[in-house]
């Protein structure tokens, strides 16, 4: 009797307990706090390459060659022979200026000089039967010095008809105006009917745009760095447009290299030039300009994202071989591409984290993305990045 009453006491003791268990299972928060797992990062493989060291600048565009077109004699306009914005070739023909004026002063050259040699060719004759009569004493002296020096003044003046006919020649063939040079033609300065001055009235600029220079500059600080690159001849420059994809650079020649620094900016002036035969540059122009001065071998890269900024400087999350995130400050260098220079503080085939850095503490541990950690993209040494 005593045992069934003890019974019936411990039963519903039992049951309460058994429910509180259901209920602790039920709802974990009444288990007590559980620690939260590790955060999920991505991370990429820090590579060695060879990479490019450059200066990047900012240029302009220049035409190869510009030419404005002056008119040498004065006249009237009387035929415009091209189009505003045509590509024109050395020696087309341009303008026409009236020829009739310098037309009619040839005429009259030539006839001055018929008229001349007439005069010499009677002079010599005479001075001819002079010299007979001089020989058989028949005249004076003074009589055979006259006619010789008839002879030479009509000599000077045929020289000189001569030479005002070839003037009166050239004057005429300068009504005529043609391209110095191969270029693109800008737009006419003067239409058909404009009486023009000789060499003060300009009718036409012409440029050549292939090749093409771009010039910029650079800090004294770089100048004997590049002075000694461009003595052993490893130079080269890289040139785009700032609208141009990265990758779409145009490679070019370091053609000159200015003899002093200017006073104000302290900085150099150098030009390159660019084969552009489709005119992707044109004159004015700004331009993005690298200037490759060498091969850095074995560079360590890391991708752009995998860097953070800190009050001790940047710093990058490193993942150890117990899956620990080990924050590691670095020396960052130049960037190549989505990739960065890392001079000090990450080693090749080392894991950085690029994604889920936000999340992360020094020293703990960290799910690594199942996808694996991948290489860093390599960077092609001639890829530019955005100019300064």
């Amino acid at each position: 009797m005593k045992l069934q009453l003890r019974f019936l006491y411990v039963l519903p003791l039992f049951v309460l307990q058994m429910a509180a268990l259901g209920c602790n299972r039920a709802n974990p928060q009444a288990a007590g706090p559980q620690m939260p797992p590790p955060p999920l990062v991505s991370v990429v493989k820090a590579q060695a390459q060879d990479v490019p060291v450059y200066l990047d600048e900012i240029g302009k565009s220049y035409a190869f060659e510009s030419v404005t077109v002056t008119p040498q004699v004065g006249g009237r306009i009387t035929q415009r022979q091209f189009q505003d914005g045509a590509d024109l070739t050395k020696g087309q023909l341009l303008f026409v200026i009236d020829p009739r004026p310098y037309q009619a002063q040839l005429d009259s050259a030539k006839g001055a000089l018929a008229q001349a040699k007439a005069a010499l060719e009677l002079a010599r004759v005479e001075f001819a039967r002079s010299s007979e009569l001089f020989d058989s004493k028949v005249i004076a002296k003074q009589d055979y010095d006259s006619k010789k020096s008839t002879v030479e003044v009509d000599q000077a003046q045929v020289e000189s008809a001569e030479a005002a006919l070839e003037t009166a020649q050239l004057n005429l063939e300068y009504c005529y105006i043609h391209s110095s040079i191969q270029g693109r033609a800008g737009a006419r300065l003067v239409d058909v009917g404009n009486v023009v001055q000789a060499n003060t009235t300009g009718l036409l600029l012409i440029q050549r745009l292939d090749p093409i220079y771009a010039d910029f500059t650079i800090t004294e600080r770089d100048l004997s760095t590049v002075q000694k690159e461009m003595t052993r001849g490893t130079l080269k420059t890289l040139v785009r447009l700032p609208s141009d994809p990265e990758e779409h650079v145009r490679g070019g020649k370091l053609t000159f290299l200015d003899n002093t620094v200017q006073n104000g900016t302290g900085t150099v002036f150098l030009r390159a030039t660019i084969s552009n035969p489709d005119h992707h540059f044109w004159p004015g122009q700004f331009v993005n300009v690298r200037l490759v001065l060498e091969t850095q071998k074995g560079a360590v890269l890391i991708p752009n994202q995998a860097t953070q900024i800190s009050q001790k400087g940047p710093f990058v999350y490193v993942v150890k071989s117990d899956n620990t995130a080990d924050l590691r400050l670095v020396t960052l260098g130049q960037r190549q591409g989505d990739n960065i220079v890392v001079s000090q503080g990450v080693a090749p085939g080392e894991n950085v984290i690029v994604a889920g850095q936000m999340t992360v503490a020094p020293n703990s541990k960290v799910r690594v993305d199942t996808g694996g950690a991948t290489p860093a993209a390599g960077t092609q040494p001639s890829a530019p990045a955005k100019a300064k």
